[in-house]
């Protein structure tokens, strides 16, 4: 490990909907940086003008807020090695770029990718990349090529020999630079790109190690390189240490891709799960905090986290144990953190108004306590309550419920149950239970399942509910007997 304080970075390209395996890189270097007492900057890096979106860019603040992954330093926070959007440091780009280009790290390439293409067939060799033609120009073939109009483009000079490096994922590491083309750095009309914004905006943000994904770990030697140069020039003081995580996969044998379903980070939030849920499951995508325990806190991952035990191998994302995960985060919480917690999705579906006015407030607390243990995502508590709230007038009943529980037999219980409730003198849990049993299961001798089931249907409008007897007593007698009579028109 270095001897420089420890400092990380976000670095995410607002290109798209964000996606888990981002999500799975920032939660290590995080669990990494916050484990050391180090920092965490946050940038973003804009310089695809075609495809970087104000959408992409906004949607990847608002995960970053959900998740609660917390950063010391760019975007939104400031800090000393500013701004934080490379779209804004085109001057620092063009001063690194022009101290290389007077140092003998580079060169200027006036190769067309034709011209490289055409030559790599007549030679009949497979490799890919450039192949140096220009390296060492003559004055005159330099001329002639200005001559021509061409604009050049500036290379840097892979060294000879190896590179090696002891990554911190997966140990030693050794690349022969023979196989490493020399590589450009900006486009011919003096645009900088990725291979020089990345190291050299990582230099002068004090970056001191890189945790990144394995689809990476072909560009470091490349990188490596390049920080011997910048070091040297004084624009770096070092280069940092890497380590390159495993894919995460999706179905099948193939790395799990933005077009899969289960990439989109913040269709989860969507889907009612908690960011600790999330992020928990994520975590164990490449590492475990003990070999028999799978539910942990992120206090308690970032106490734990070593970056050398991360798995190298390739890990599956696997969406019902994500869940399962979600659903033990979801009833370590108290009713009133769950409250707090379903309130938006409440909110958001009609169910409760915004604010909520006192009576649903006091309904909603009398309510949640059936329902705590039952939901497993925030949002199955819409479905799962609605049925208290909703106007009598807007009442439904589940189509496919209905049909199965609600047949000719399934009515003859409900009016059962209305003829038993009817005349109870006081409409509380226990009459009601008592009322119902004695009827439908001890004069009828239905078996429970067969004596309730219909009157869960024409009450809630589920077959999946909270408490029968409970509810039917928050609904109240009139709404209540309303809705079994509703259910025999």
């Amino acid at each position: 490990m270095t001897d420089r304080p420890v400092r990380v970075r976000f670095c995410p390209s607002p290109t798209g909907s964000p996606h888990v395996g981002l999500v799975r890189t920032a939660l290590y270097n995080w669990a990494f940086a916050r484990h050391h007492g180090g920092s965490i900057v946050f940038r973003m890096e804009d310089t695809d003008k075609e495809r970087s979106t104000q959408e992409s860019y906004d949607a990847i603040l608002d995960l970053w807020r959900w998740l609660g992954l917390t950063w010391d330093e760019g975007i939104e926070v400031g800090g000393p090695h500013g701004p934080y959007k490379q779209s804004e440091r085109g001057e620092i780009y063009a001063d690194a770029l022009a101290r290389l280009r007077d140092s003998s790290y580079t060169y200027d390439c006036f190769c067309t990718n034709e011209e490289v293409d055409a030559r790599r067939k007549a030679s009949g060799s497979k490799v890919m990349g450039y192949d140096g033609f220009c390296r060492d120009l003559s004055a005159e073939q330099r001329a002639a090529f200005e001559t021509e109009g061409r604009r050049p483009v500036v290379r840097f000079r892979m060294p000879d020999g190896s590179i090696t490096w002891n990554d911190l994922v997966r140990g030693d590491i050794t690349f022969e630079t023979q196989h490493v083309p020399d590589y450009a750095l900006c486009r011919a009309n003096g645009d900088p790109l990725y291979t020089l914004v990345n190291p050299v905006d990582d230099a002068l943000m004090e970056v001191t190690h890189v945790l990144r994904g394995e689809d990476l770990l072909s560009s470091t030697p490349r990188q490596i390189a390049l920080y011997a140069a910048l070091t040297e020039l004084g624009i770096a003081q070092g280069t940092p240490e890497f380590g390159h995580l495993p894919y995460v996969m999706g179905q099948g044998n193939k790395k799990l891709s933005k077009r899969d379903p289960e990439a989109h980070a913040l269709a989860y939030r969507d889907q009612g799960f908690l960011p600790e849920g999330l992020l928990n499951y994520l975590a164990l995508l490449g590492w475990a905090i003990a070999a028999d325990r799978d539910v942990f806190s992120l206090d308690e991952m970032v106490a734990a986290f070593d970056i050398r035990d991360v798995n190298p191998n390739p890990a599956r994302f696997d969406l019902k144990k994500a869940e399962a995960i979600n659903a033990a985060h979801m009833h370590q919480l108290s009713v009133e953190e769950m409250t707090d917690r379903v309130l938006p999705y409440l909110k958001s579906a009609g169910v409760v108004g915004d604010p909520v006015g006192d009576a649903d407030a006091q309904l909603l607390e009398q309510a949640m306590p059936l329902v705590a243990e039952r939901i497993n995502k925030l949002t199955e508590a819409v479905d799962m309550l609605g049925f208290l709230f909703v106007d009598d007038d807007a009442f439904a009943l589940d189509e496919a419920d209905a049909a199965k529980l609600l047949t000719e037999d399934g009515k003859a219980v409900v009016q059962a149950s209305y003829d038993a409730l009817a005349g109870l003198s006081s409409w509380s849990t226990a009459a009601i239970q008592d009322a119902l049993q004695a009827r439908l299961v001890d004069e009828l001798g239905l078996k429970p399942r067969n004596a309730f089931g219909p009157v869960r249907v024409a009450v809630t409008g589920r077959r999946v509910s909270p408490p029968l007897f409970e509810s039917m007593e928050l609904l109240g007698r009139e709404r209540s007997l309303g809705r079994l009579q509703a259910a025999l028109a």
